[in-house]
């Protein structure tokens, strides 16, 4: 990888890392669904009228864009929203790989390797060792459980954008840019059913600039420039060198949130922060170190 493309990488890796700081800055002022609404809406408006939709069934394009866009982003906020620590909400939604894994047995039959059972034992006891910890002041119980949720959404719908990778090369950025336009309703929807008419005009008229940053943020940095840069970087080198950074992610959302946030981790806490590093690498690096292994036994 050439050094503008890794410091282009770095880059997307160091954006999703703090999104979760700068949503926590914009649940201050605006209710959860809403801000949703907002996010992409800013995604979809004005790019949908220069970008071409994405030349996939209608089906697909919807169910990419009620689990990654709705389903995701709408328990997430829902979660920080309800005592998840922007910290640990940057690493407990790393669980997608084993929601993804689990619905790649049983929805596409892919058969597990060693690494990767190992991967679910030891990051499902990191994820048991966290959920011991949930209490009112550091994690809730409730915030806890719909990161849990987020992640199986984003894991389904890995799910869906292998169903859309084998119809052929899709632009990414279209995909993003008309996905973004569906979850628009729902959350504009349940936001008026849940948090009600008042509450949204009155958290639009007193919105303040932090409000509109965060809402750019989200939108343009974190959605547009982040994953359109990552499909760049996939489409020019080997998913085995790019695909690990997203490791740095919640290491990076982890010490923006105690330099920012000031949150703090408990002994207990950091040991299950540390199992589900562990099944992230192991899932990763896994089948590598095996083949490395046999290799040497070999000779």
């Amino acid at each position: 990888m050439s050094t503008k493309d890794w410091g282009l990488a770095l880059l997307v890796v160091f954006a999703w890392g703090i999104n979760f700081v700068i949503i926590r800055f914009g649940l201050e002022e605006l209710p959860p669904l809403l801000l949703g609404a907002l996010r992409f809406a800013l995604v979809a408006f004005p790019a949908i009228f220069f970008v071409k939709r994405p030349a996939i069934p209608l089906r697909l394009l919807l169910s990419y864009g009620i689990t990654i866009s709705f389903g995701q982003f709408a328990l997430l906020f829902l979660a920080m929203h309800n005592g998840m620590p922007a910290g640990l909400a940057s690493l407990v939604l790393q669980s997608q790989m084993l929601f993804t894994l689990i619905f790649a047995r049983f929805l596409l039959n892919e058969r597990w390797q060693l690494q990767q059972f190992l991967a679910i034992g030891v990051a499902g006891a990191g994820l048991a060792l966290l959920a011991s910890q949930t209490s009112a002041d550091q994690m809730t119980f409730v915030g806890f459980i719909l990161t849990i949720a987020a992640a199986s959404c984003w894991g389904m719908g890995n799910i869906i954008n292998r169903k859309i990778a084998q119809l052929g090369k899709i632009n990414l950025m279209s995909l993003i840019v008309w996905s973004g336009l569906l979850p628009i309703i729902p959350f504009t929807v349940a936001s008026y059913l849940f948090e009600g008419p008042e509450l949204i005009v009155s958290s639009l008229t007193q919105a303040s600039v932090q409000s509109f940053a965060v809402v750019l943020y989200l939108a343009a940095i974190a959605t547009l420039f982040g994953y359109g840069s990552w499909a760049y970087l996939m489409r020019h080198y080997p998913a085995s060198q790019v695909a690990p950074l997203t490791m740095l992610v919640p290491v990076v959302g982890l010490l923006t949130a105690w330099i920012v946030l000031d949150e703090t981790l408990s002994m207990i806490q950091g040991a299950g922060i540390a199992l589900i590093m562990a099944g992230l690498m192991i899932n990763t690096f896994g089948s590598r170190i095996i083949k490395q292994l046999k290799a040497l036994s070999a000779a």
